[in-house]
């Protein structure tokens, strides 16, 4: 029996029943039953005993029902089997398909009357009707869709459903159902509108689970569903939504969810709702299903070949209309064609009287030639690429030159220390600028160690000539497109950097800074420093043809500055093509200077080390010559920088740690200060102690061992020269030297065999009764022999380590020396004096042979360079002799 409302069975008194039971609606009396409330809702004569009790509120919605009587009474949820055997009903007639029990549907009720009657009976509680498949199908008159006159116009088989919901639309009332069970009908009491029919809840008929028919039934409509997930995904997608709340093992439910998700018509799904009988139920589904596996195959069949028959562009030009459309949607794209062209002529409106003719009808024709293409052609995109830069270029544009010698010079001053000659040299360029009215396009080239500032100089001679500065690379550049660009028909094609310089600078006469000149490669692609020539040839510049834009382009008002460590490493047709500004590397004063002036208090700010820390630090002058001689002996001063910003790091951590030692309270500025005592704790053991191998004090270097003076792209360096022998049979004829070590290049081994003979002749000359070289087995060797040595100018050297082995006899203490030597004794002049001088001075030389050739080098010298020093100048190898021998030979 059924109670409507719950009831509480402690206390005996209408509750609501926890929300966590399943849904279901309190059920009063429909206008149509008759009689009071009191009388049984269904005629049954077994609900005679069952009691109803009202609530407060007869719209409350509850969560299930109280069954039974006295102490067997129970609370059953309301769904399915459990839910009200209610007649008569509201009925409505559906079309297209019937709804089975178990399932949510829809249903749209046009009628106003029916839905007003549905509307009234769910405030009374009465939230169920009925749901009738038509015979005739579908009205015409959509009026009528929810009327019926005769019940040959519905099916007898319909379904009991609960209304969840009722949503009011301007077409009508979409109501929301939950099927329950099936229901036969008997009789229709009022056609209506509403239509009330009298019905029977039908039950399932028993049947025997274990019955090899049922069980073999079954299993065919589960293997059938599941060949049908793998051909259509859209009853895959069905499938998802209602498996986990169906019970399969129920052959009933089972056949109603497979008949469900099949695309079967009304009258054939009818026949699935009036078969009461299993198997038969059963038999029919498996039926539809077998239907449907066919169908989906056609249908698989079908969408290949129709996919097949669409040719490979019109999908892409699909596909690309459908991603046009959704980047608009976004903001993504906006420039549509006309737009493109619309900004690209407003463009060269802005150059079109400063730029060749040739170039115009260049940037014209590209402009046509993408009015006529598609937006979606691949040739659109290229061009559209080649426009932005044709069109971007600074065609005319050029900045003013600041041509002002007090102010270029203090530009000069300001960023860099000593280098005299250096800003001389630029300060004429500039000069010669002035009187021009521009400096016009020249080409620079800045030769010098590392760390002497070449770069900086280069960015300071912009800043003296307001020009914008832009730097690329070209150490081991082996791509020639690099500099000339790419062709148009690469993919990625772009201009190469001069091209890309003027773009992003945007002007016509910057200053571009090629940097590592000397370290330039080649490889398959080319050789980039010969295409490097149009570039900085001045009689070529001026209509310089990149391989992307095709078009002439004048570099001929860019200012070139190039920079370099070796001369001899740059390509000869270039260096012809430059003016060389050579820099040498800083002697000691110089460096002390610079880290006082700019290093140190740059580093030391950059660390923290400043009053508003709480924390100063310095260095003295002292302790800078120290880190200078003992750890920094490079021509520059990049390796000085690091070993201040390791002493910086250092102080930073000593005073951090002493004031967290400190007490809240106490505030104080620490203060450090670094003398040469302190760089051992802050540095380590010297990296160079003493360069000298030997004690260049007197009788420091033995017979046979002279101090030479070698150049190489890093600065000067000491080179000792040394000479052994080992005694052998006496014989009058000699093959010269017979072991050489040290790396020695081709060169210097070709000095070897100058000196040795030339030494020959001075001792035949000077000791005519000395046999030595008859009866001694000659060694020469250079030390660091991991270090490869070569170069004309160690002949005078190794000629007096021999002639001092040969009579032995050490030369005058403090004694360096360099140039080469001929076969007839001529002192030729060599390279890099004052890099030279400066290694001597390292070394503790005091004295320095030079070749008289190189007089004008040294009178270029700084004064205090000069004045530290000894110079001897030698035109002839008797010259040499004379200084380093002055005691004469001892036999």
């Amino acid at each position: 029996s059924i109670v409507v409302n719950p009831i509480n069975a402690k206390s005996g008194r209408a509750s609501r029943v926890p929300q966590r039971l399943s849904p279901y609606y309190s059920i009063r009396r429909p206008f149509w039953w008759g009689g009071d409330d009191n009388s049984n809702s269904s005629g049954d004569s077994n609900n005679k005993n069952n009691t109803k009790e009202k609530t407060k509120n007869s719209n409350d919605e509850t969560d299930a029902v109280l069954v039974g009587e006295g102490s067997e009474r129970q609370i059953v949820p309301q769904f399915g089997e459990s839910t009200p055997k209610l007649s008569p009903l509201i009925c409505v007639p559906i079309v297209r398909r019937p709804v089975f029990p178990g399932f949510f549907a829809t249903h749209l009720v046009k009628d106003e009357k029916t839905v007003e009657a549905i509307v009234e009976n769910r405030s009374n509680g009465a939230s169920y009707m009925g749901l009738f498949l038509r015979t005739d199908g579908e009205p015409k008159d959509e009026s009528k869709v929810d009327l019926i006159t005769s019940m040959d116009q519905i099916h007898n088989i319909g379904t009991f459903a609960q209304i969840h919901n009722v949503i009011r639309t301007p077409r009508g009332a979409q109501l929301l159902l939950m099927a329950h069970r099936r229901i036969g009908l008997d009789e229709i009491t009022a056609f209506g509108p509403p239509t009330i029919a009298k019905v029977t809840h039908l039950k399932k008929q028993a049947f025997d689970a274990k019955s090899p028919s049922i069980k073999a039934y079954s299993n065919e409509v589960i293997a059938a569903v599941r060949e049908l997930l793998k051909i259509n995904p859209v009853a895959q997608e069905h499938i998802h939504e209602w498996a986990s709340r169906m019970d399969f093992s129920d052959p009933f439910k089972l056949a109603d969810f497979a008949a469900s998700i099949t695309s079967a018509d009304g009258e054939d799904l009818q026949r699935v709702m009036a078969a009461l009988d299993v198997e038969e139920r059963l038999g029919i589904t498996l039926e539809l299903l077998n239907k449907e596996k066919e169908v989906a195959r056609v249908q698989k069949e079908i969408s290949e070949q129709v996919e097949k028959k669409v040719s490979k562009q019109q999908r892409e030009y699909m596909l690309r209309e459908q991603l046009k459309t959704i980047n608009k949607e976004l903001g993504i794209e906006k420039d549509d064609k006309e737009a493109l062209i619309t900004k690209y002529r407003t463009r060269v409106e802005g150059f079109h009287d400063k730029v060749h003719k040739d170039t115009l009808t260049v940037i014209n024709d590209e402009i046509d030639k993408m009015s006529s293409l598609e937006r979606n052609s691949p040739e659109f995109n290229v061009t559209r690429s080649y426009l932005d830069w044709l069109t971007v270029m600074p065609w005319g544009q050029f900045t003013q030159d600041a041509l002002n010698l007090e102010s270029a010079s203090k530009v000069l001053e300001q960023d860099h220390f000593g280098l005299d000659d250096v800003k001389k040299q630029i300060l004429e360029f500039i000069a010669v600028g002035k009187l021009k009215g521009s400096v016009g396009g020249k080409i620079l080239c800045l030769i010098g160690p590392p760390g002497v500032g070449k770069t900086s100089i280069a960015k300071s001679i912009a800043s003296a000539l307001d020009r914008r500065f832009y730097r690329f690379s070209v150490g081991g550049l082996t791509d020639i497109a690099e500099v000339k660009g790419h062709r148009r028909t690469y993919i990625g094609a772009m201009p190469g950097k001069p091209i890309q310089c003027l773009k992003s600078l945007g002007c016509s006469n910057p200053l571009l800074l090629i940097d590592e000149i000397d370290k330039i490669g080649k490889g398959y692609q080319g050789d980039p420093a010969s295409a490097l020539l149009e570039l900085l040839d001045p009689n070529q510049n001026t209509s310089f043809v990149d391989h992307y834009l095709d078009v002439p382009v004048d570099f001929s008002q860019v200012l070139f500055v190039c920079t370099a460590n070796d001369e001899g490493s740059i390509p000869g047709p270039l260096r012809d093509r430059m003016d060389i500004i050579r820099l040498s590397g800083y002697d000691i004063p110089e460096k002390v200077a610079i880290a006082s002036r700019y290093l140190v208090p740059k580093t030391f700010t950059e660390a923290g080390l400043e009053d508003m820390s709480g924390v100063k630090g310095s260095i003295t002058d002292e302790g800078l010559e120290k880190i200078v001689r003992n750890y920094c002996r490079e021509s520059g001063v990049r390796s000085l920088e690091k070993h201040i910003s390791k002493i910086a790091r250092k102080v930073a951590f000593k005073a951090v740690e002493e004031k967290e030692k400190m007490g809240e309270g106490e505030a104080r500025t620490i203060e450090y200060v670094i003398s040469p005592d302190d760089l051992e704790e802050y540095l380590g053991k010297p990296k160079y102690p003493e360069e000298a191998i030997y004690d260049t004090k007197e009788g420091g270097m033995p017979p046979g061992v002279v101090l030479g003076l070698a150049w190489n792209p890093l600065g000067g360096s000491p080179v000792f020269i040394e000479a052994a022998a080992t005694p052998t049979a006496h014989t009058e004829t000699c093959g010269g030297v017979n072991v050489v070590t040290g790396q020695l290049g081709a060169v210097m081994k070709e000095s070897v065999n100058i000196a040795y003979t030339f030494a020959r002749r001075v001792i035949s000359e000077k000791l005519p009764e000395n046999d030595f070289f008859n009866r001694s087995h000659i060694h020469i060797h250079v030390p660091e022999g991991s270090v490869e040595k070569d170069g004309p100018s160690a002949g005078a050297a190794m000629a007096t380590s021999l002639i001092s082995l040969a009579s032995d006899t050490p030369i005058v203490p403090k004694v360096a020396m360099t140039g080469e030597l001929s076969l007839t004794g001529k002192v030729l002049p060599v390279g890099g004096i004052k890099e030279k001088i400066l290694a001597a001075r390292r070394t503790g030389a005091d004295v320095i042979i030079l070749p008289a050739a190189n007089r004008r080098d040294y009178d270029e010298l700084p004064p205090y360079v000069k004045d530290s020093v000894t110079v001897h100048f030698a035109s002839e190898y008797s010259d040499v002799f004379n200084v380093a021998f002055s005691s004469g030979l001892r036999k």
